[in-house]
C-alpha cells in the first residue's frame, strides 16, 4: 500500500502545532488577537495521539488487519517501534529544555495498542469511547490517592495514570485512530462522515464541557475538573472535543492532498519527518535555551516553522526518509524477520520466505499487500504553562 498522502499533511499540520504550542506567543484569552495561536494547546498532542493509532493501523494492514506470520512481523515493528520512542524520550528529557516529552508515553501506547490489532473497526471505536468515558476518573482517584499516602506515582505508573500524558486517558486517541485506520481513507463518503463527525464530536465535547462547568459553579475542584475542557485537562469532555478536532483535521488534510498535492507539499514532507522534525526541535530548544519557550518571539516563532518546511521538504525530495524515521524502519524490520522469519523455516510448515522477509504463497501475504511504512508523529501541545512548569 502506498502512502496516503493526507495522512502526512495531518502530520505535518501537528509537526507545526507543536511548535506553535512551544515557541509561539500566545495570550491568556483564546478569541483575544494574540490568543488564537492557543489553539494549537492540546489538540496538537492530541491528533497526534490519533495519528499513533491510524499509523498503527496501517503497518497492520489498515482496512484488512493481517494475520498469521504477518500480524506476528507487525507486533514484533509496532513493539520495537514502542521502545525506540521510550529510550528516545528519554534522551530528549535529559537534554532539559522545558519541554514535557510525550515520546515516553507514546511508546507506552504503542504495547497497550498490540493485543487489539485484530478487532474490527466497531470494537476499536467502543473502546475508545469507554476509555475516554472511564479513564479520567480512574487516574484521577489513583493518583490522588497515591499522592495523599504520601507514594505520587514514579516511572511506570506515572506515564500510565499521570504526567501531562496519561496513558490510561490517552489511550482513547490512539483507539480511535486505529478505527479510523481500518477505514478506506480514499473514500469520499468516509471523508464526508468523518468530517461531520468530528465537527460533532467537537461541539458536544468542548461545548458540553463549557455548558456543564458554568452549572457546576462552587462545585469541588475534584468535579470541576472531571469537566474542564482546558488543554491537557484530561477530561471525557476535553478527549472528545480533542478527537473531534482530529477527525476535522485528518478529512481536511486527505482532500487537500488529493486535490493540490504540490501546494501542501512542504506540509507532507514535514509530516513524513514528523520524528525527525520534532526530535530536532527539541534539541534546538535545549541549546538556544529556555527563554525561547519562556519569553517566545514572532521571529523566533517563524524561524522555527519555515526552518523546518524548508529543510524537510528538500529533504524529502532529495533523500526521501528522514534520519531517524529511517533508523525506525531499519531496526524495527530487521527485528521482525529475525524474530518471526526464524520461526517460520520449512520445516515448521509456515511457508516459504520470499524476497524482503515476505512470506510465500502458504502464508497468504504478498509484498504488495504490506502496509506502507507510515512513521507515527509524537508531540507535545499547551502553553502559557504556570512559571517553571514545563510547555507541553
Amino acid at each position: 500500500m502506498e502512502r496516503i498522502g493526507g495522512v502526512d499533511v495531518a502530520r505535518g499540520v501537528a509537526v507545526l502545532g507543536m511548535m506553535s504550542a512551544h515557541v509561539g506567543v500566545a495570550g491568556p484569552d483564546l478569541w483575544s488577537t494574540d490568543g488564537w495561536l492557543g489553539v494549537a494547546d492540546g489538540r496538537s498532542a492530541a491528533l497526534f495521539g490519533v495519528l499513533a493509532g491510524l499509523s498503527i493501523a496501517l503497518l497492520s494492514g489498515g482496512p484488512r488487519p493481517v494475520s498469521g506470520s504477518a500480524l506476528g512481523r507487525a507486533r514484533v515493528r509496532i513493539a520495537v517501534r514502542g521502545g525506540l520512542l521510550l529510550l528516545l524520550g528519554m534522551f530528549l528529557a535529559a537534554l532539559g529544555a522545558p519541554i514535557a516529552i510525550i515520546l515516553q508515553s507514546y511508546g507506552l501506547l504503542f504495547a497497550l495498542a498490540l493485543p487489539v490489532l485484530r478487532l474490527p473497526r466497531t470494537s476499536l471505536a467502543l473502546l475508545a469511547v469507554a476509555v475516554a468515558l472511564g479513564g479520567p476518573g480512574l487516574c484521577f482517584a489513583l493518583t490522588d490517592t497515591l499522592t495523599s499516602a504520601g507514594r505520587p506515582p514514579t516511572g511506570l505508573l506515572e506515564l500510565l495514570v499521570a504526567g501531562y500524558y496519561p496513558a490510561a486517558v490517552w489511550l482513547a486517541y490512539v483507539l480511535a485512530g486505529l478505527a479510523l485506520g481500518r477505514s478506506d481513507l480514499r473514500s469520499t463518503a468516509l471523508r464526508v462522515r468523518l468530517g461531520l463527525l468530528g465537527a460533532g464530536l467537537a461541539v458536544a465535547g468542548y461545548g458540553g464541557g463549557v455548558l456543564l462547568t458554568a452549572m457546576a459553579a462552587g462545585q469541588s475542584a475534584q468535579v470541576l475538573r472531571l469537566l474542564s475542557v482546558e488543554p491537557h485537562a484530561d477530561s471525557t469532555f476535553e478527549v472528545a472535543g480533542n478527537t473531534g478536532v482530529a477527525f476535522v483535521v485528518i478529512a481536511v488534510s486527505l482532500v487537500v492532498a488529493d486535490r493540490w498535492p504540490r501546494v501542501v507539499y512542504p506540509l507532507a514532507a514535514t509530516g513524513a519527518l514528523a520524528l525527525t522534525a520534532y526530535s530536532t526541535h527539541i534539541v534546538a530548544i535545549a541549546v538556544m535555551g529556555d527563554e525561547v519557550v519562556r519569553e517566545p518571539q514572532v521571529t523566533v516563532h517563524l524561524g522555527f516553522l519555515v526552518t523546518t518546511l524548508v529543510l524537510t521538504s528538500l529533504w524529502r525530495a532529495v533523500l526521501g526518509r528522514g534520519p531517524l524515521e529511517r533508523a525506525m524502519h531499519v531496526v524495527s524490520t530487521s527485528v521482525a524477520a529475525s524474530v518471526v522469519d526464524r520461526d517460520e523455516s520449512p520445516a515448521g510448515g509456515s511457508g516459504s520466505i520470499g524476497p524482503q522477509g515476505q512470506v510465500g504463497p502458504q502464508g497468504q501475504t504478498s509484498s504488495r499487500l504490506q502496509p506502507a511504512d507510515v512513521e507515527p508523529a509524537e508531540s507535545p501541545a499547551p502553553t502559557a504553562p504556570p512559571p517553571g512548569a514545563p510547555r507541553r
